[in-house]
């Protein structure tokens, strides 16, 4: 039995090591300039542009499905990374009408038979106003833990199944092989960044 929990201490140090290594940048300990947020949040706005151009090429219904929200975040490039125990992260951007009105971080730890990394983008659409709100004025937001989330689902057409799309938050996950069916987000944390 320690031995097991000795497996699962190196497992869990080593997940925590990537997605830090993963995080590094090669600017030192200089503290954040105007310039450098601007810079950072220009980055996270061009991959949030990419993303949705993406989504809406491959995802029938998806754009209509945005255009119906109250907010989109997008989080272009969430990197996930296990060993038993795993974590996930990533930057992106919540959009009002198109226009960025803050930049927020996401991440999670998952416990299980996992092993590997991969990258997937996550984008939660607020359906309606009172989800919206919640989630802007919360310190740490917590997917499923106030309004109810769900998985956006596509029907045997291809498209967004638009009748079951109800929940106040929904959610679209993809891979580079396109939408993810069987993944659970519930728990999965978001917070403001301060750019």
């Amino acid at each position: 039995m320690q031995k097991r929990n000795s497996m699962l201490m190196v497992a869990a140090a080593l997940v925590v090591g990537s997605l830090a290594f993963a995080g590094c940048t090669t600017t030192g300990d200089k503290p954040d300039t105007a310039a450098t947020s601007a810079s950072k949040g220009s980055a996270i706005d061009a991959s949030v542009d990419a993303t949705l151009t993406r989504l809406y090429s491959t995802v029938k219904g998806s754009r209509e499905l945005v255009a119906k929200s109250r907010g989109v975040l997008v989080f272009p490039e969430v990197i996930q990374a296990g060993f038993i125990v795993g974590a996930q992260s990533g930057n992106g951007a919540l959009r009002i009408g198109g226009d960025t009105v803050g930049y927020y971080n996401t991440s999670s730890l998952s416990v299980g038979l996992q092993a590997g990394a991969q990258s997937k983008a996550i984008v939660f659409l607020f359906m309606t106003q009172s989800a919206l709100d919640e989630f802007r004025h919360s310190e740490g937001w917590a997917a499923g833990a106030g309004a109810s989330v769900a998985l956006v689902k596509v029907g045997a057409n291809g498209a967004v199944d638009t009748t079951t799309a109800t929940a106040p938050v929904q959610v679209v996950v993809m891979t580079n092989t396109g939408l993810m069916g069987d993944v659970s987000i519930n728990g999965t944390k978001v917070t403001k960044l301060k750019l």
